[in-house]
C-alpha cells in the first residue's frame, strides 16, 4: 500500500511538471522498445551484446572489412523490427506532443516506432533503419527493399556500383547525426523539463544531454527499469517497466480518454 502511495505521488508529480513546463523533450532509448518485442543491448542475460561482439557485427570496420557477416546480423535484426508495433509509451509520448506538454522527443532507437505512433518532431541521435545509401555513389534506398532482396539471393549491394548498402544509422566508430546537434542546442537553449524514458544513460555522448539539462535548471524526469548514472540528479525518479508506469500515468495525464493497448 505505501509502495502504491508513493508512486501515485511521484506520478502526480511528473504531472504538474509536465503541466507547468514551457519547453519539455522526452530523451527514449532501447527500453522503451523492448515491450514491442526488439531486444535491446545491454541487459545482463537478454542484451544482444551478450549474443554478439558489437565490434565485429555493428561497427563500421565490420561493415567496411567484413559485409557479409555485419549482413548476416542486421538481417536478423531487420526480421525483428518488421514485426514490431509501438507500444502505450510510444502513444503516450505522442499524445502529449499534440496536446504540447513536450517540444518533441530525442532518441538513441532506429526503429522508427515514434513516428510510426505519429509523433511529429523525432530527432534521431543514432539515425534509422527506415533508410540506407550505397556506401560509394550514395544512392539511396528504402532497407526493406534491401534485405527483401537479401532474403532471396543474399545480395546486399548498390544495383548501381555493385558496392554494399549502408543501413542509415550510426555504428561503432561514427559520429553522431546531425539530429544529435539539433537535440544538443534545443536542450542547452530553451529545455526546461527532460523526460527520460526507457534508457540506462550508459551511452555517451547523448547520456550527456542530461547533464546539459541539469546544468540549465532544468527539470529531470527518469523512469527505467533499472538504475542509472543521473538518479541522484532527478526530481523524480521511477524504477519499473515502462508499461506499468506509463499506463498509470497516461491516465492520470489524459483522464478524458481510454489508454491505448
Amino acid at each position: 500500500m505505501d509502495k502504491d502511495l508513493k508512486l501515485e505521488e511521484k506520478l502526480k508529480k511528473i504531472r504538474e511538471l509536465l503541466k507547468n513546463s514551457k519547453a519539455a523533450y522526452a530523451l527514449t532509448g532501447a527500453g522503451i522498445s523492448t515491450e514491442s518485442g526488439i531486444q535491446d543491448f545491454r541487459s545482463p542475460k537478454s542484451g544482444l551484446w551478450q549474443k554478439a561482439n558489437p565490434e565485429e557485427v555493428s561497427s563500421i570496420r565490420a561493415f567496411e572489412e567484413k559485409p557479409a557477416m555485419f549482413y548476416q546480423f542486421w538481417y536478423e535484426r531487420y526480421k525483428t523490427l518488421k514485426k514490431a508495433s509501438p507500444n502505450i509509451t510510444h502513444y503516450f509520448l505522442a499524445e502529449l506532443e499534440k496536446k504540447g506538454l513536450i517540444k518533441g522527443i530525442i532518441t538513441q532507437n532506429i526503429d522508427s516506432l515514434h513516428q510510426r505512433a505519429s509523433s511529429i518532431k523525432v530527432l534521431e541521435c543514432h539515425g534509422s533503419f527506415k533508410y540506407g545509401y550505397c556506401y560509394r555513389c550514395k544512392k539511396k534506398y528504402l532497407m526493406k527493399d534491401v534485405f527483401e532482396k537479401y532474403e532471396k539471393t543474399g545480395d546486399f549491394t548498390c544495383e548501381e556500383c555493385k558496392s554494399p548498402i549502408k543501413p542509415n544509422v550510426v555504428l561503432f566508430g561514427e559520429a553522431l547525426t546531425a539530429d544529435f546537434q539539433e537535440a544538443w542546442e534545443k536542450i542547452e537553449k530553451e529545455c526546461d523539463l527532460l523526460l527520460v524514458l526507457g534508457t540506462s544513460l550508459l551511452v555517451y555522448p547523448v547520456a550527456d544531454l542530461v547533464s546539459i539539462a541539469k546544468a540549465k535548471k532544468a527539470k529531470l524526469i527518469i523512469i527505467n527499469r533499472d538504475l542509472t548514472p543521473y538518479d541522484d540528479d532527478a526530481d523524480v525518479v521511477i524504477h519499473n517497466e515502462l508499461h506499468k508506469v506509463i499506463s498509470k500515468l497516461d491516465t492520470l495525464v489524459f483522464q478524458e480518454r481510454a489508454v491505448k493497448h
